[in-house]
C-alpha cells in the first residue's frame, strides 16, 4: 500500500486487499464524538466514537459505505443514531469518485483510502478484533459484500442493506453476513439482486441472515436495529 495520493495505489489495493489490523497499543486519551478525518484520502472520512468509549474495553467497529453519488455522512447516518447505545465506533469513508472504485470497473483508490483511514483508527482506538464489520447501502452494500468477502481476515461481519451485486477478488475466511432488501425496490430489484446473491452466498458456505421487507429502496429503522442486534447481541 502506498502513502501517497489517490492516483498511485499499491498492488494490494488493486486486488481489494486491506492491510490495516486492530492494534494492542491504542492510545488511552483520544477524543470521543464526531471527527472529520483527512488520513490522506482525498475526500476524507468521518469517524464517530461513542460517548462511553473506554480504551480498556475494545469496542466493536463498523465501516459504513454510502450509496452512489453520496458522501461520508450518508454512510454514517445508516447507524449513527444507534452508536452510543450499542457502544459502536463508526468509520464512514467517502468514495473517491461518484461511487466505489470496483463498481466503476476496478479496485484501487478507494481500497487505499479505506486502508489508511482504518490504520488511523486502529492506532488510536481500541477495537475488538472479533467485532469488525463492513456495511453499506445500495452501491455501498455491493462494495461491502465485495470487500468483506475479500478481506475475511479483518472483517468478521458484513451488513448489506439492498445490495446489487458482489465482486470479491478472493474468498478469505467466513465472515457472517446480514442482508436486507425491500420487495418493492425499483432501483435494485430484489429478484435480480438479493434473491440471487443470498443463495449464492449460502452455497459458498457463508452464514447469512436475510430479511425481506415490504418497502422500496431504503433502510427502515427496524432493519437498522435488527442488523445491530445481530452484530452486537445484548449481553
Amino acid at each position: 500500500m502506498t502513502t501517497g495520493g489517490q492516483d498511485t495505489v499499491g498492488t494490494g489495493a488493486t486486488e481489494g486487499h486491506l492491510l490495516a489490523r486492530p492494534s494492542r497499543a491504542a492510545s488511552e486519551s483520544e477524543p470521543t464524538g464526531l471527527r472529520d478525518l483527512d488520513a490522506g484520502s482525498g475526500r476524507g472520512a468521518l469517524l464517530y466514537v461513542p460517548a462511553g468509549y473506554n480504551a480498556a474495553r475494545p469496542a466493536p467497529l463498523v465501516v459504513l459505505l454510502h450509496g452512489a453519488g453520496g458522501e461520508a455522512n450518508g454512510g454514517l447516518d445508516l447507524l449513527r443514531r444507534h452508536a452510543d447505545a450499542a457502544g459502536l465506533v463508526l468509520l464512514a469513508p467517502a468514495s473517491q469518485g461518484r461511487t466505489w472504485d470496483a463498481i466503476l470497473g476496478a479496485y484501487g483508490p478507494d481500497v487505499d483510502a479505506i486502508d489508511r483511514a482504518l490504520a488511523h483508527v486502529f492506532t488510536r482506538y481500541a477495537v475488538d478484533p472479533a467485532r469488525v464489520a463492513v456495511g453499506g447501502f445500495s452501491d455501498g452494500a455491493s462494495y461491502a459484500l465485495s470487500l468483506g468477502i475479500t478481506n475475511g481476515g479483518l472483517f468478521t461481519h458484513v451488513i448489506a442493506f439492498s445490495p446489487g451485486f458482489m465482486a470479491p477478488t478472493r474468498q478469505e475466511g467466513t465472515p457472517r453476513i446480514y442482508i436486507s432488501h425491500g420487495t418493492k425496490d425499483r432501483v435494485l430489484p430484489i429478484d435480480r439482486c438479493s434473491r440471487r446473491l443470498v443463495p449464492e452466498l449460502k452455497r459458498a458456505g457463508y452464514d447469512v441472515r436475510y430479511h425481506e421487507f415490504d418497502g422500496p429502496h431504503t433502510v427502515p429503522e427496524d432493519i437498522a436495529q435488527e442488523s445491530l442486534d445481530w452484530f452486537v447481541p445484548a449481553s
